[in-house]
């Protein structure tokens, strides 16, 4: 049974709004768990496209620590990666799955972008392939303090992207978060260039979950379920998307009229 504390929709996009990240965690977990058993049930596989930052690690915890998923029939994605950086790097989102998912459950398989490739475009060639040989069953998502998805920022987001990966330029918002949540020192730090899953790759996704929570978060979010369905907030375009739930906190919904 669901612990959030209020329920609505905005357009198609369900959003659902809890006391804490904790409870919003624990109903996610078990939200995701259903849906990747049910696919299993259903197929001899299942993909994941998964997210990094700080709203996804309690979510993580409780997914792999609820222990029921047979993860030797998963296989998984990630969203984005910076360009240049090794899997070794602190900040690399490489890193943060490695030692966050991969180690700890040996999926199937598990497709990295490789940021630090010397031939950038070979490999959003390679890893479009990889995209393209099987639906997407559970995309994870986060929003970022642009109203990014991945590292679709308002300057390079298109709805209608004829890509599934590209290469983008990283706007002075996005790479000053970065700095804030700790992964970097100083915005100099941050790289300017990075790898992103695009807007329509993962609008077809089977199921679509998007964790937002945080008081830092609530601009952004107001923005996202108050204002037009436009590029200026990528994250709107969650507003057309049947399949997708967006999961607050009480601090992340505290300026949504609902």
């Amino acid at each position: 049974m669901s612990t959030a504390k209020n329920s609505f929709r905005v357009d198609a996009l369900q959003v659902q709004v809890y006391n804490s990240e904790v409870e919003l965690a624990q109903d996610v977990a078990g939200i995701a768990q259903k849906h990747l058993q049910h696919t299993l049930e259903q197929n001899d596989a299942a993909a994941l496209l998964l997210a990094t930052g700080n709203s996804q690690m309690k979510f993580l915890d409780t997914l792999i620590a609820n222990g029921s998923l047979d993860w030797s029939r998963i296989t998984c994605f990630h969203l984005d990666e910076y360009l240049g950086i090794s899997a070794k790097h602190g900040a690399s989102f490489r890193r943060y799955l490695h030692e966050r998912v991969e180690k700890r459950v040996n999926p199937k398989e598990f497709h990295y972008i490789e940021g630090d490739a010397i031939q950038p475009l070979t490999e959003c060639d390679r890893y479009t392939k990889l995209l393209q040989a099987q639906p997407i069953d559970l995309c994870c998502l986060g929003v970022g303090e642009n109203g990014h998805l991945a590292f679709n920022d308002p300057a390079v987001a298109d709805f209608n992207d004829p890509h599934i990966l590209k290469l983008v330029k990283l706007d002075i918002v996005n790479r000053q978060q970065q700095v804030n949540t700790g992964y970097f020192s100083s915005l100099e730090s941050v790289p300017q260039y990075a790898f992103t899953v695009t807007l329509p790759m993962i609008c077809s996704a089977r199921k679509i979950i998007c964790l937002a929570p945080a008081k830092r978060k609530a601009k952004i979010v107001k923005q996202m379920l108050e204002g037009d369905i436009t590029t200026d907030c990528p994250a709107s375009i969650l507003r057309t998307q049947e399949q997708a739930t967006l999961f607050l906190d009480v601090d992340s919904a505290a300026l949504v009229n609902s």
